[in-house]
């Protein structure tokens, strides 16, 4: 078995969908906003999918910087607790 260095080494630590695929309370919000894009798309020109699809570009950018931005936040945090416990700092 494989040392968690060794997962993530090998790109197989993946948190952002760890963290959600037990969570149905997501589930049932990505289901529902499946269905609400499905509504609004149909209901729309061509030219306003067009602009709905850019809009979700966007959307799914800024939240991926987000979610890194969150991870590198959380892991910095861990290394600096795990620091004043080693070190026994207050």
């Amino acid at each position: 078995m494989r040392t968690l260095l060794e997962e993530l080494w090998y790109g197989n630590v993946y948190p952002q969908e760890q963290s959600t695929e037990h969570n149905s309370e997501i589930k049932e919000l990505i289901s529902l906003m499946g269905k609400n894009r499905e509504i609004l798309s149909s209901a729309l020109t061509a030219e306003q999918n067009l602009t709905l699809e850019k809009y979700d570009d966007c959307l799914n950018e800024m939240n991926s910087i987000i979610e890194k931005e969150v991870f590198a936040y959380g892991f910095r945090l861990g290394g600096r607790l795990m620091l004043e416990v080693l070190t026994d700092h207050p």
